[in-house]
């Protein structure tokens, strides 16, 4: 069992106690799982909205006159031609193509951007960076903890940011701004990883327990923003059919058979095209010229069990696949869950093997839910 004096303890940690927190260890930060009830946290999201502590997530800052093609060598989405205020999602591989982490990448200027990376892999990342940063003039800066971020979703939370600011409301999704409030300095992005309208916003670590009180104070009504944990998070990313690293991603897994195409320049570097290409490159164009051999699919079923990670996927007596993220969805009522199955695979039903039983489980689009 793991001390709770070796864990790292956001900016929050007063907070989540006050709250009723259950609290845990996620990759060596001390969090908080639930306050309660993670249906309930959940809905609350849906139908309102929640407050997470995303403090353990990795933020990098690079500066310098290099920074860009740096950040397209590593990166798999073209960061050249970004505009101040703007955010790309992006994969970050190694040669082989496979995916060493997904990541947001924040332009704050020519020379200046921002990178927020999960948390587990914050010192692998790092390393990474270090090791391929070559002769590009940039400076790289690890602030993780030095500063907080939360994150405010639910289909009410930018109305209620009004009050604060009419500039938060006008934002662009993957677009941020910097405010100035008392003499701190915060970053408020329209991003999110739930699938609902939202916010996340670093701040200062000495700034974080002042802030949240004074926005809390500000709603009249305590109902429309209640406290959600690591519990919900994962429902809520899950419904939308998000991606997790551990789970849809890993160092075996390849972006294009993930279904994240779209966050792969597969052309930088060539004809025109003036970005730096990136690590991984030539892998990945070989995936995408020749196929993948397995596919990301979306499974529900009409049972009261719900798929966990690693469970065996079969057609008929074949296996095609495993389970990679399962839950019960408070939203549709029934279990779900993403798998890899075998590229070739072409049905509309497989069997996920629970152990005594295989239970039939429906292929469905992904995501399972959208707003």
């Amino acid at each position: 069992m793991t001390n709770t004096q070796d864990l790292h303890a956001t900016p929050f940690s007063q907070y989540h106690l006050e709250q009723g927190a259950k609290m845990v260890d996620f990759a060596g930060w001390e969090m908080p799982l639930h306050y309660g009830s993670i249906i309930e946290e959940h809905n609350q999201v849906r139908n309102s909205g929640g407050l997470f502590d995303v403090s353990h997530m990795g933020r990098l800052r690079f500066k310098g006159k290099d920074a860009c093609k740096m950040l397209d060598f590593i990166c798999t989405r073209q960061i050249q031609g970004m505009g101040e205020g703007q955010i790309r999602y992006s994969l970050i591989c190694n040669e082989a193509g496979y995916c060493l982490d997904d990541v947001l990448v924040y332009c704050e200027g020519d020379a200046h951007y921002s990178m927020v990376c999960n948390g587990a892999n914050r010192e692998k990342i790092w390393n990474h960076i270090q090791e391929n940063k070559s002769d590009f003039i940039c400076k790289i800066k690890d602030e993780t903890e030095d500063t907080a971020m939360i994150a405010l979703q639910g289909p009410k939370v930018m109305e209620l940011l009004a009050n604060f600011s009419s500039e938060i409301q006008t934002l662009k999704r993957y677009r941020f701004t910097i405010k100035n409030l008392l003499i701190a300095k915060i970053m408020i992005s329209r991003t999110g990883y739930t699938g609902e309208d939202g916010v996340e916003i670093i701040l200062p670590k000495s700034f974080a327990p002042k802030a949240i009180k004074m926005m809390l104070k500000n709603i009249e009504d305590e109902s429309i923003i209640r406290p959600a944990g690591l519990g919900a998070r994962d429902s809520l990313r899950l419904e939308a059919g998000m991606p997790l690293y551990g789970h849809e991603l890993d160092e075996e897994t390849d972006p294009i058979s993930a279904g994240l195409s779209f966050a792969v320049a597969l052309q930088k570097g060539k004809g025109e095209n003036k970005a730096h290409p990136f690590i991984g490159q030539e892998a990945l164009n070989h995936i995408a010229d020749c196929g993948s051999n397995k596919k990301l699919v979306g499974l529900a079923l009409d049972e009261k069990r719900s798929p966990r990670q690693g469970m065996a996927v079969f057609e008929n007596d074949q296996i095609i696949g495993n389970i990679t993220s399962g839950c019960f969805s408070p939203t549709l009522n029934k279990p779900i869950a993403m798998a890899y199955v075998s590229s070739h695979f072409e049905g509309n039903t497989v069997q996920v093997d629970f152990g005594k039983q295989k239970l039939t489980a429906n292929v469905v689009a992904l995501p399972f839910y959208k707003i």
